[in-house]
Formats: C-alpha cells, sequence, structure tokens
C-alpha cells in the first residue's frame, strides 16, 4: 500500500519527477527547490518506500521521519558542495547504478537499505574543509580519529549517533543493528579519496581475473563500495548544464578554505587558492586523474547504456572545459598588449577585495 506521508509538502512537479528518478539527467537543483529545500529527505523516503523497505524492515513512520530530517538538519546549508543537496545527488546516483542489471539481479533488500542509507549519510555533517586542514590546524577530530579518514569516520559515526538517537533500528536485534552500523561505516569509509588508487587496482585486479561473484555477500558489498564511490564523484559524468553548477560549486569551496588559509598565514592547500587556480584547470586535472580511470572500470565492469552515457558525458564535458580555458587564456594574452597612453592621461590602479570565513569551529569535547 503506497504511503502518502510527504504529499503536503509535494507540489504537483516535484511528484511528477519522482517518477523520472531513476534518469540519470535528473535535475537536483531543480528538486531541491520544488521541495523547499527538502530534497535529501524527500528522495531517499521516496526510493526507500518505493523498494518495499519500510515495511520490510518495520520501519516505524515518526522514527524515520525524524531521521531523515536530523540527517538532513546536520548537513551544512552555508558549505557550497558539502551539502544536503549534494547528498540528495549522491543517492540519486546510488539509485541509478542499484538499479543496472548486474546489482538489481542480485542485490538483496539488506544491500539496497544500506546503500541509500550510505549514500545519504555519507557526507554527514561535513565542516566544509579537507582532512589536511583539519590537522594542521589541531582540529579535535584529527586527534580523535589520529589523522586517519578523519572526515569518512565522522560522517559514519554521526550517521550512527542519529540511529541511534532515534531508534530507527532498536527492534532489531542488538547484532542485526550492530552489524547494519558496521557494514554502513566500512562504505562510507570507501568514499576516502586517500584510498582511491587501493579500491581501483583491487577492482581492476577482480576484473581481469572475472573473480567477482555476486552471490557472494562480500564481494556485493565491495561492488557496493565501488558503487558508492562513483555515485560521490560522479558530477562529471552528469550533462553539462548539471556538472558545470557542481564544479563551479566545489570550486568555490576549495577557494573559500584557501581563503581562511591565507587569513592564518597557513601555507595554502593544493587546489585551494583561487588566485592560481581556475574551475577549468581543476575540473580537467580531477577528470584525468581520478574520475576517468574509476568510470572506465566501473564501465567493464557494467557495460551499459547508462555507463557509456556517463563517459560520454564526462569526454564532452572535458572537451567544454579546455575550450573555455583556451578562450580565456585568449582573452589574457589580448589584455596583456601594451596600449597606447595618451601623454596627458594618467593610469589608473585597481583594488581587489577579498573575502574569508573564520576557521570552523571545533570543539575540545568529541
Amino acid at each position: 500500500m503506497p504511503l502518502y506521508i510527504l504529499d503536503e509538502d509535494y507540489t504537483g512537479q516535484a511528484r511528477c519527477m519522482l517518477d523520472k528518478v531513476g534518469n540519470w539527467n535528473f535535475d537536483i537543483f531543480l528538486f531541491d527547490r520544488l521541495t523547499n529545500g527538502n530534497s535529501l529527505i524527500t528522495l531517499t523516503f521516496h526510493l526507500l518506500n518505493q523498494y518495499g523497505l519500510v515495511e520490510l524492515f518495520q520501519l516505524d513512520m515518526i522514527k524515520l521521519w525524524r531521521f531523515l530530517v536530523m540527517v538532513q538538519e546536520d548537513y551544512h546549508s552555508d558549505n557550497p558542495y558539502h551539502n544536503a543537496v549534494h547528498a540528495a545527488d549522491v543517492t540519486q546516483a546510488m539509485y541509478c547504478y542499484m538499479k543496472e542489471p548486474k546489482l538489481a539481479k542480485s542485490l538483496t533488500s539488506y544491500d539496497i537499505i544500506l546503500g541509500l542509507l550510505a549514500a545519504a549519510t555519507h557526507d554527514l555533517d561535513h565542516p566544509g574543509v579537507n582532512q589536511p586542514f583539519l590537522i594542521k590546524t589541531d582540529h579535535y577530530l584529527a586527534s580523535l580519529y589520529r589523522n586517519t579518514s578523519v572526515l569518512e569516520n565522522h560522517h559514519w559515526k554521526s550517521a550512527v549517533g542519529l540511529l541511534r538517537e532515534t531508534g530507527l533500528f532498536s527492534h532489531l536485534p542488538p547484532e542485526k543493528s550492530l552489524g547494519l552500523e558496521r557494514e554502513l561505516g566500512s562504505l562510507i569509509l570507501a568514499t576516502d579519496i586517500s584510498q582511491q588508487n587501493e579500491y581501483l587496482s583491487r577492482f581492476r585486479l577482480h576484473l581481469d581475473q572475472q573473480s567477482l561473484c555476486l552471490s557472494n555477500a562480500s564481494h556485493r558489498h565491495f561492488i557496493l563500495q565501488m558503487a558508492l564511490k562513483c555515485a560521490d564523484i560522479c558530477n562529471p559524468c552528469r550533462p553539462w548544464e548539471l556538472s558545470k553548477q557542481w564544479s563551479e560549486k566545489v570550486t568555490e569551496e576549495f577557494f573559500q578554505q584557501g581563503d581562511i588559509e591565507k587569513k592564518h598565514n597557513l601555507q595554502v592547500s593544493p587546489l585551494c587558492n583561487r588566485e592560481t587556480n581556475s574551475v577549468g584547470n581543476i575540473q580537467i586535472g580531477f577528470m584525468t586523474y581520478v574520475a576517468e580511470p574509476l568510470f572506465t572500470e566501473w564501465a567493464r565492469f557494467s557495460d551499459t547504456r547508462l555507463s557509456q552515457t556517463m563517459l560520454g558525458h564526462m569526454g564532452l564535458n572535458k572537451a567544454s572545459w579546455g575550450g573555455l580555458l583556451q578562450e580565456q587564456m585568449s582573452a589574457s594574452e589580448e589584455a596583456e598588449l601594451p596600449t597606447p597612453v595618451p601623454k596627458d592621461g594618467d593610469s589608473t590602479g585597481m583594488t581587489e577585495g577579498t573575502s574569508s570565513k573564520e576557521i570552523p569551529q571545533g570543539s575540545s569535547q568529541s
């Protein structure tokens, strides 16, 4: 029996969009506007319900609603990139991957609820700065997690905290709920970009040896990890009008970190200096060294229309950024050409103002 608990919050257009939630060109920015900023709650609830997981796991509707609201609220809306809309986008991508033929016929209901919850919570309470920043500013999270997968451990523990606070799985036997929390952590920790080569090498080896067996629970879990990794960095694989917005948002978040570092006389992190980097060169580097190797292997595993579509978009987007960079270089070269100055004219100087955010507040308590 369908559940209509969210109907009063849906506009007709938002409900219509949910009918096409499995489309790769799904516009999460439009969906977020149509749901009044509640894209993560609305999308995750819809998918859990569409799969019949609410009934299957006997989830209490009030606890589920409270959990999803708290998850969405724990994302920082002032982060340009790592916010609830990014989490909703990753959840939608994860759904697209889980309904691919190889996964759809092998994933269990347990795998699916894990995959959706991991996607929704994978960046929970992200401070808008990266791990090296937390380490060099002696942030309490860096100490707490001993400088290892600091953010990912925090996202996981934050998610577990909300699961326990709401009692969403309190009706399950303790060993079941603890196992679910542990596997949720395993998925979220896989999104640590510093571990990319390790996961990619393992994936490549499995594919070379044709040793993946999706009737094996540990192999399915590994594929869920790879799917979440793909979903987390799939922005270059979206259509240009969506991909470009994400590129601008993530770069602005990098630059805001750089502004903080300059303000506090810290060494500016790679990619975070707005005076020496541009959206285009950052994106081309990211696609070449991070996204293309991952999605090429994913297409070997799941050789489908979606995989080819993603690789196609990435190629076009890379070319588009390359074209924009060329235009910018030509424009700057023209600007550098000497211009005749009238003998009686004076030269005018221009000054640029910069804005900075403060260092994110870190409590001394965990």
